[in-house]
């Protein structure tokens, strides 16, 4: 069992096979928007790092998770309990889960999904390979949102196009982007990403954010 981590008033539990809490996922948690009693979901949510991240920022949400590893899933509802917050974690492919959930039932979807394809020899190891595709993501977070709710997710900046494409094809429009490097001579690493369901045209690029400055 890796050592637990202090995220902001909730400590953090993770084992050895979820995959670690790193840098995109802090990211992400601080650059989704975030609303009083929002009704967050979050898509492969892992042993429950976003929710708590989430839950630190605004106390009175509903927090739904979905995730695929039943292990990961039992350490999500432990996460939870033993820092005081209810929630409901479902466990299975999101593909099949998602459809049992109600539609246009969450108004903040959030997800760090796998960022490579299978077989395509990206880093990261197996957690960070697709199973379900990048459409089936953003088909599953068009589903869950209602109109006008949101979907924040990281990924990388390499399938922005796809990301888009599938995004348009869920109903959702990109409104809010930002780019992640570590350090000014260096590309970016990775992309935030926020679209709102049934959104209006218009796209809001915000300044790189740099994680690592000299």
């Amino acid at each position: 069992m890796r050592g637990p981590e202090q995220l902001g008033p909730y400590r953090y539990e993770q084992s050895d096979t979820c995959f670690p809490l790193g840098q995109d996922s802090l990211a992400l948690a601080a650059f989704a928007t975030l609303r009083r009693g929002d009704r967050v979901c979050d898509l492969g949510c892992g042993a429950g790092a976003l929710l708590l991240l989430l839950a630190g920022r605004q106390s009175t949400l509903t927090l739904t998770g979905v995730e695929i590893s039943p292990a990961d899933s039992a350490l999500a509802r432990k996460n939870l309990a033993e820092n005081g917050l209810t929630g409901e974690i479902y466990t299975g492919d999101l593909r099949q889960v998602c459809k049992t959930l109600p539609a246009g039932g969450f108004s903040l979807v959030i997800a760090n999904p796998p960022y490579f394809k299978a077989g395509s020899g990206g880093d990261g190891g197996a957690t960070r390979m697709e199973e379900a595709t990048l459409a089936d993501w953003c088909a599953a977070a068009g589903r869950l949102a209602k109109n006008g709710g949101r979907f924040a997710l990281v990924h990388r900046p390499e399938r922005l196009a796809e990301l888009f494409a599938a995004l348009h094809e869920s109903a959702l429009e990109p409104k809010r982007l930002r780019l992640i490097q570590h350090r000014e001579d260096t590309p970016p690493s990775a992309v935030l990403v926020e679209a709102v369901r049934q959104g209006r045209p218009g796209l809001e690029v915000l300044p790189t954010l740099l994680m690592n400055r000299r």
